[in-house]
């Protein structure tokens, strides 16, 4: 399993458990410290995970344009493929579509709907239909041509899309521990402002409780895709 890191503080959060748990080995590239990609050929899983910057930032992060060749080629290739809130941008973009900033950031604890497509997915198999979800996300995308429409919230339209049976798009964070919110708090704190979707620190973390609800749906998410096209 290979992850893409683009900043310190946005690791793997919870999957890095799953990942333990079940023996697979795990490598990284660290883009934050001039790191390049693998070979696809030595990777069975990619996960994408976020950060602060924005797809279309390629003239200040030049790496970027290179990890989405990187993603379309994997997913061409057939690997699995999971991208988180930048990481769903990215598989996005890779696939084609459009990625731009949303009418209202979502920062804090809301929920998050099922369409019907994700109530009927193999990849969403024993999740509730509403989740109240981690979010810190300021952008969206257009569904990219030929995926399936999984999950929608208030205020963003995509909030989670499939393209195949192995390759996961989710914008919000099933993958957040206590820690990750305080730390992403401590960072981001320009960010917290006054806004009808953007929650102030002491309320995020009044709902941390939360983490180790989604904790048990992002592992039930891993054991679904990588039970996807066996």
């Amino acid at each position: 399993m290979h992850c893409f890191q683009h900043v310190p503080f946005e690791g793997l959060g919870n999957i890095e458990g799953w990942i333990a748990d079940r023996g697979h080995s795990l490598s990284r590239t660290l883009f934050f410290q001039g790191e390049k990609p693998p070979r696809i050929d030595d990777i069975d899983w990619l996960i994408v995970m976020g950060g602060p910057m924005g797809v279309y930032e390629k003239s200040k992060y030049p790496w970027l344009a290179g990890e989405i060749d990187f993603i379309e080629a994997a997913i061409k290739k057939g690997r699995r493929a999971l991208g988180i809130c930048l990481g769903a941008q990215l598989i996005a973009a890779a696939l084609g579509a459009k990625v731009y900033p949303n009418k209202h950031k979502e920062i804090g604890w809301f929920p998050i709907t099922l369409t019907q497509h994700g109530k009927n997915s193999n990849l969403f198999s024993g999740l509730p239909a509403e989740i109240l979800v981690y979010h810190w996300h300021g952008d969206t995308f257009d569904l990219p041509t030929g995926a399936a429409h999984l999950a929608e919230s208030a205020v963003c339209t995509y909030q989670a899309f499939s393209f195949g049976r192995r390759v996961l798009a989710l914008q919000f964070h099933l993958d957040v521990k206590k820690n990750n919110i305080e730390e992403w708090a401590r960072h981001g704190k320009k960010e917290l402002i006054e806004a009808p979707y953007i929650q102030k620190e002491e309320k995020m973390l009044a709902q941390a409780d939360q983490c180790e609800v989604i904790k048990n749906y992002m592992r039930r998410i891993m054991d679904n895709l990588e039970a996807a096209g066996k």
